[in-house]
Formats: structure tokens, sequence, C-alpha cells
């Protein structure tokens, strides 16, 4: 078992030895509220923004682990809860990601599905699929731990896929799509929570140099993708680390500032805004090396510190914790149909104790739009 999902289930078997004991029982609150629409952006589906191919971790993870032999899956109730028919697709989220909703906004298709997906067809890779892969990161070490798709394996996949769309509408037309193409990267989160913070001694110096580790492995990776044909390139920055539920529940347990307090983890929050601060520096300088590209930085840091900071102004009232099950702990094996759910999934910023609800996404994809789009479209 990883050795992060064992501390939380740990801290879950804690946490359940704890209920036994007391003689009252805290009944499920039901919530109601208007769901979150985005309001109309003209510029959004006359974008020529034709596809998009996305890479990383669970972020933007469609289900590309469902039949990997790894825990880190959510092809399982009650993710999945308010997708398009109510069906877990392996998808970390109650709903949609911010990839699908992006696509939808822009006209493309509805969801961007997982290339590993069996019944995604050639011609569905022209307008786009996505090779992330829940529990990797910029480490290789991070997804060969969780025994899933690394960074590499994916850069590998979306090689293979360049053929499979060849074989349908020629070279010169794929690297006309490739070059109108989105591509998104959001990793690097899963190396720090389940490697850096958990082993803090396996051989790095410093966290900052860690940091430079994993944006060397970054660079590499983009350098790749450019040489493959990528021209419009969205990477994702870390998010307030701290502030993930299932992170303030271990710091809650150990000895510090934040022992049996769940509040957002400040020390957490800072290491990533000096992770964010370098990647800023290094989309920078490739900007200016990589003729012809555009580069852009997709900060999801400061619009979810802002949905915590000011919940009841985004129609929030729970941001310590997700929706499933105690929404402390529970994430992927965890968060699972024996755990009870709450009923209305737009008063939460998280679903389960790492990843984001639905809402959430949509908040995310609407300052993307605002910000990010006319840089990418110009």
């Amino acid at each position: 078992m990883n050795f992060h999902f064992l501390i939380v289930y740990l801290a879950k078997q804690r946490q359940l030895k704890m209920q036994a004991k007391t003689t009252l029982f805290s009944p499920l609150i039901v919530f109601f509220n208007i769901i979150f629409f985005l309001p109309p952006l003209t510029n959004a589906s006359s974008s020529n923004i034709t596809a998009i191919f996305a890479f990383g971790d669970s972020v933007f993870d469609p289900g590309n682990n469902n039949d990997l032999s790894t825990l880190v899956r959510a092809n399982h109730r009650p993710y999945g809860k308010d997708f398009p028919g109510h069906v877990p697709t392996g998808r970390f989220c109650n709903g949609k990601l911010t990839t699908d909703i992006l696509a939808s906004q822009l006209g493309i298709k509805q969801v961007i599905p997982a290339y590993l997906d069996p019944k995604v067809s050639d011609n569905d890779l022209l307008t786009g699929v996505s090779f992330a892969s829940g529990g990797s990161g910029l480490d290789e070490l991070t997804a060969k731990e969780n025994n899933v798709l690394s960074i590499e394996n994916q850069l590998n996949y979306f090689e293979q896929a360049l053929k499979r769309m060849q074989n349908v509408v020629g070279k010169t037309e794929v690297k006309n799509i490739v070059e109108k193409a989105l591509f998104m990267i959001a990793t690097g989160t899963n190396d720090v929570t389940n490697n850096f913070y958990t082993f803090p001694t396996r051989g790095y110096l410093s966290l900052s140099g860690y940091h430079d580790f994993q944006l060397n492995s970054l660079e590499d990776f983009v350098n790749d993708l450019y040489k493959m044909g990528a021209r419009r390139i969205a990477v994702t920055g870390l998010p307030p680390v701290g502030c993930l539920p299932v992170q303030m529940t271990i710091n809650s347990l150990l000895p510090s500032f934040h022992m049996l307090q769940r509040v957002c983890v400040k020390k957490q929050n800072l290491d990533s805004q000096a992770y964010n601060n370098k990647l800023q520096a290094l989309i920078s300088r490739l900007q200016d090396t990589l003729s012809g590209s555009t580069l852009v930085y997709m900060d999801v840091y400061n619009p979810l510190l802002n949905l915590i900071n000011n919940p009841s102004a985004y129609g929030y009232d729970r941001i310590h914790e997700g929706c499933c099950g105690t929404g402390s702990i529970e994430m992927g094996p965890l968060c699972n149909g024996f755990d009870p759910t709450c009923m209305n999934s737009s008063r939460y910023i998280f679903w389960d104790a790492v990843h984001p609800t639905q809402t959430t996404n949509e908040h995310l994809v609407h300052n993307f739009l605002q910000t990010l789009l006319p840089q990418l479209v110009d």
C-alpha cells in the first residue's frame, strides 16, 4: 500500500474508534443551493482551439487508471455522482473535470476522454484526449510507488496517438491539429505530498532543491512536447497544498502548531507559492526560447484560496472537508459506496479530501477563460 494512503487509512481507523466511543451521532445536514452556472463568454466558442490534450495527475485523469493495478482509482461510487448518467468513470470528482468543462465551453466536445479507454476511437483523438494518470508526478518515483503512468509513459502514449491520428487524416493534417490544440499540464502536487513531506530525508538537501528537480523534469517534458508539434501550452501551478483537507488532517494529528486543529498548514502554502514563483520564471524562459509557441501559467493557487477565504461570496459553506465521508481523509479507495456522501456537493469546495467538486472546477475554468484564453488565441 502506498505510504501516503497508509497514513490516511490509519487516521480513518483512529477516527472510527473515536466515533464508537461517543453516545451522540451527528446526522448529515442537507444543504440546498442553486448550482453555479458560468456566465456566457462570447469569445469561448469562437476560439480556434480545436482539440485539448491533457497530461499530469488526477486533476486531469478521466479514467486512465481504471485498468491499472493501482490503489489510485476512482471508478467506483460515489465518484461520478453528478456526472452525466450518474456513473463513476474514473474521474476523481463528483462530476466533470476542468478539462471537460473547458472543452464544452470552447465547443470542442462535452468531455475529454481517457486515452486508455477502450471505447476511444482514432477519430476521437482528433479533438483531444487525456493521458493524465492519478497519483503521477514530475518525479518518476512518485508514479512508480503508485504504479501509475509516469510523465514519460504519458509522452509515449501521445506519440502513439499521433500515429493513430495520421492513419485517419494524414501527417499534414495532424500537424495542423496539434499546432492549434491546447496542451494542458497539471502535475507536481503528489511529489510534495507523497514524497517530500512523507519522506523528507530521501536524499534531497532541501525543498527548494526538490522544486528545482521537479522543474527540470517539467522543462524536459515541455521541450519534448514542443518537438512533437505542441505550440499552445498551459501549465498549472500547485494549489494551496496546506488547505487540502487530507493535509489539514495529517498535520492535526502530528506534533506541530496545528495539532488538533483543522486549519490550513501555512508552511505548506508558502512552499506552494515558492514552487509557483519558480514555475512562472521557467515558463517565461521557455516562452523566449521555444519559437512560435505560447506558454501560459494557469494559477489555481489564488483562485482556490480566494474561494476558501471568501466561501459565502461563492455559495460555499463547507471549506475544510470534502463531500465524501467525513471529508477529512477519504480519497480514492477510502472514498467508496460504504461512506455517507453529502446531499449537495455544490456547497463544498472539495469533493474528497484532495480533489475539487465540479462547482469548484467551473470557477477555475471561468478564471481560465477570462485571463488566459485571450493569450492563447491571439
